[in-house]
């Protein structure tokens, strides 16, 4: 059992992430800026934490994180507003992982998006620029940091239920990706310890996560 912070709490994926956590035996604590959210979080079996993660500063996120065994980041913007983009998706995501460090908090799982990388392609007057602009370089900070790291890069998400199969790898043929697979592959990247170090893009698939992520 382990005793996990997930900031972004209530958003679609880790509204699916606390209750398979949950129901394995971990403690979760979920991260949201607006109280009114605190039912939702308290249904999907985790605690709520009300933290403007856009405005915490280090230390208040390292309070957050202290004594924990890991942090999930299933944080965003949302979109719409490039400066609120870059203040969530990379400054606030940059202190968290520093406030990781401070906390001793080690185990890391960023949730990205397939494609990330300065090899994104996105022309700047697109408005997704400042989105994967800022994925980048949130994901190059953590793989410059001490953190036991995993960067998980799922395709375009959807609403189907979970599969349990994925396949791993960057895809030009079509990259749904079931919100449902996101968090348990999640889950899967918490418990193996091979995961750790490696930036994992997938979609929905043939081959079951555990081995897929393995594989």
């Amino acid at each position: 059992m382990s005793d996990i912070l997930v900031i972004g709490g209530h958003g679609k994926v880790a509204l699916r992430l606390a209750p398979v956590l949950a129901a394995q035996g971990d403690t979760v604590t979920a991260v949201i800026r607006n109280p009114e959210h605190a039912a939702d979080i308290e249904t999907a079996g985790a605690t709520p934490l009300v933290l403007d993660i856009e405005n915490a500063d280090t230390a208040e996120i390292a309070d957050a994180l202290r004594g924990r065994d890991a942090v999930v980041w299933s944080a965003g913007a949302g979109g719409g507003n490039p400066q609120r983009t870059y203040a969530v998706d990379r400054d606030a995501a940059i202190r968290s992982m520093d406030a990781a460090k401070e906390a001793g908090v080690s185990r890391y799982v960023m949730v990205s998006y397939m494609g990330a990388g300065p090899d994104h392609g996105v022309p700047e007057d697109n408005p997704f620029f400042a989105y994967a602009d800022a994925k980048t370089a949130a994901d190059e900070y953590l793989r410059g940091t001490d953190l036991n790291w995993t960067i998980l890069g799922p395709g375009q998400l959807t609403l189907e239920p979970a599969s349990q199969h994925i396949d791993v790898g960057r895809f030009s043929d079509g990259n749904e990706t079931s919100r449902e697979n996101v968090a348990e592959v999640i889950v899967a990247a918490l418990r193996e310890p091979a995961t750790i170090g490696r930036t994992i893009d997938f979609r929905d698939g043939a081959t079951p996560i555990v081995e897929a992520l393995l594989g």
